[in-house]
């Protein structure tokens, strides 16, 4: 995998009530669907999305997504009609097995990836400032 491709994944995790996620808008551009679509799939399948897989962000939580980072095109436009959701690492896992493509797969591999990088850095980050 290329250094370019883990960082634009990395940068889309995101730490959220004290744990890593991605929102659903990231996941949905990184797989090449419609936001709208990979919620339709999720709240089909919402037997294999527990909370600890995927939770709703607050109103708090989206405003101060937005505050930090750009609008997007599509916000621009009237707004989301709901809050985003955010996925945990076993949720985008999950995402996988719900969305059915090779992307889908593959690109679920690669978030896989780069959770474990990320974990991994910030161990290895935390064992240095306690030395």
């Amino acid at each position: 995998m290329e250094n370019k491709e883990l960082a634009v994944i990395q940068n889309k995790i995101l730490v959220i009530r004290n744990q890593q996620v991605m929102i659903d808008r990231d996941i949905a551009e990184l797989y090449g669907v419609e936001t709208k679509r990979l919620n339709e799939q999720v709240k089909r399948n919402i037997e294999r999305f527990p909370e600890r897989f995927m939770f709703q962000l607050t109103l708090e939580e989206y405003r101060f997504l937005r505050s930090q980072f750009a609008t997007s095109k599509n916000e621009t436009r009237g707004g989301r009609q709901y809050l985003p959701y955010a996925f945990t690492e076993q949720g985008c896992a999950m995402l996988s097995s719900v969305l059915k493509s090779d992307t889908a797969i593959q690109t679920s591999i690669k978030i896989m990836d780069d959770f474990v990088a990320m974990r991994r850095f910030i161990l290895s980050n935390r064992r240095s400032f306690s030395d």
